[in-house]
């Protein structure tokens, strides 16, 4: 005769995600008969509670919901983020949550209808409120987005949440308005002062010894760390970040502050908060480019819109200091920082234009190493005859380069000298042979190839080649 333990124990072996969409879909049948003043049919009533006994008795051995690790959720915060990843990975049900919401353009499922597909009763109301708050284990852990404060915002699955219930190995995609840095760089790519490199390790050290200083010296330390890379465009900003991340052997992310700051009251904090909701807790670096435009001198609040442009500052600045998770702001003007905001920031570095020495290091490692090249492209020549940035170098080299493969030859000095005036032309001001000094007999002497350069290009970056 069957125990009551083997029946639990055989209840727990059949439960798998395939139990979870049929209780979820006969859910759903049970709340369109609902709203369309019907009573459920007994026999699917009977079918949901001998389904909901077996969901809520497997879960715990279910080899899905194990892939969460350690996290301990209650029945409702495991019953609202099955219907929130079954939008994913039961699609039926997504196509059915859109029936229910007329008007709603995407799969997933809102507050509101989650309050009413679960049949909640009112001790648990406060419950389910807290399960979807900041401050709920759900987000706290990273399984679930909510996209709105209000009852009518989509929940969503967290990103990569879907492949890990399936452990897929994919990479999560990248935070809302983060752009992911394929550029790969170690120390020994840097041509940097040995202060600024010191400085750079000195960052690492708040990020490996974190677990020491707080843990066991009983140290303070937050959120960040924080940076502030600081120099002319073109001098390594962003190779450094590549650099960190690559010894953290975390990815690198980009943020476009173009796509999170709003001129929307509201919409801006809103924006910030998904991207640091999303990279809560991800082992990633954020680069926030630009900071100047954000953190800027702070002049007389004349009018509304002054006080809430503080608050965006205020709000961005906030989320950063409270993220656990290394974060670099780059800026091409510190001296137009505010001050008081710069104290804040754990680690600053400023990233000189390079010296000739610097210069002839840059030129030795941008020219393609495999390129042939005249006796006379020297770097030692190359790095005394213009003042360029290592990103003008890189952009200069690489131009020489393609202008050789096109004729397919060697890179010859015209080539690096054509090279070197379309990159000092960028910044769309008048040029003449003379800026190119010792370069400058390696010009052609076609007017027409040398006025290309400086017609029609404003675009502002007088020494290209990033950050």
């Amino acid at each position: 005769m069957e125990t009551q333990t083997d029946s639990m124990e055989n209840a727990i072996d059949v439960a798998t995600l395939a139990d979870e969409w049929e209780r979820i879909e006969l859910l759903v049948q049970g709340l369109k008969s609902s709203r369309q003043g019907q009573d459920f049919d007994r026999e699917l009533l009977n079918r949901l509670t001998a389904l909901s006994a077996r969901v809520h008795a497997g879960r715990g051995a279910n080899p899905y919901w194990n892939q969460l690790g350690a996290v301990e959720l209650s029945e409702l915060e495991h019953d609202v983020l099955a219907c929130v990843a079954a939008a994913e990975l039961h699609p039926r049900l997504g196509w059915q949550y859109m029936e229910l919401q007329p008007g709603v353009s995407q799969p997933y499922p809102t507050p509101a209808l989650l309050h009413e597909l679960l049949v909640l009763d009112h001790d648990e109301i406060p419950m389910f409120h807290m399960a979807l708050s900041v401050d709920g284990v759900l987000r706290r852990e990273g399984l679930i987005r909510v996209e709105g404060d209000d009852p009518y915002s989509p929940v969503k699955p967290a990103p990569g949440l879907t492949a890990k219930l399936l452990s897929l190995q994919l990479p999560p995609p990248p935070p809302p308005g983060a752009i992911a840095v394929r550029q790969q760089a170690t120390w020994t790519d840097l041509v940097l002062p040995a202060h600024q490199v010191t400085h750079l390790r000195e960052f690492l050290m708040w990020l490996r010894h974190r677990e020491t200083v707080e843990g066991e010296w009983g140290g303070r330390m937050g959120g960040g760390p924080v940076a502030l890379f600081s120099g002319p465009s073109g001098t390594g900003k962003t190779l450094a970040a590549s650099v960190i991340a690559h010894e953290l052997g975390w990815p690198l992310y980009r943020i476009d502050l173009g796509k999170l700051v709003s001129k929307y009251i509201g919409e801006t904090e809103k924006n910030l908060n998904q991207l640091f909701d999303a990279a809560h807790g991800r082992p990633m670096v954020l680069q926030f480019d630009e900071a100047d435009s954000l953190f800027g001198k702070r002049g007389e609040v004349k009018d509304a819109r002054d006080r809430y442009a503080n608050m965006e500052v205020s709000h961005l600045l906030a989320r950063i200091e409270e993220h656990r998770g290394p974060c670099i702001l780059t800026t091409n003007l510190h001296e137009h920082l505010d001050t008081a905001f710069v104290r804040r920031f754990h680690v600053v570095v400023g990233f000189p234009r390079p010296d000739k020495e610097a210069r002839v290091q840059l030129w030795k490692r941008l020219l393609p190493p495999h390129a042939p090249r005249r006796e006379d492209v020297d770097p030692q020549f190359l790095g005394q005859a213009v003042n360029l940035t290592g990103g003008g170098i890189r952009n200069a080299a690489l131009y020489a380069a393609c202008l050789a493969a096109e004729e397919g030859g060697a890179i010859e000095l015209r080539h690096v000298a054509l090279g070197v005036w379309r990159e000092m032309a960028k910044d769309a001001s008048p040029r003449s042979r003379s800026d190119l000094g010792v370069l400058a007999s390696y010009l052609p002497e076609s007017n027409a190839v040398l006025a290309a350069s400086t017609q029609g290009n404003g675009n502002g970056n007088g020494h290209g080649g990033g950050e």
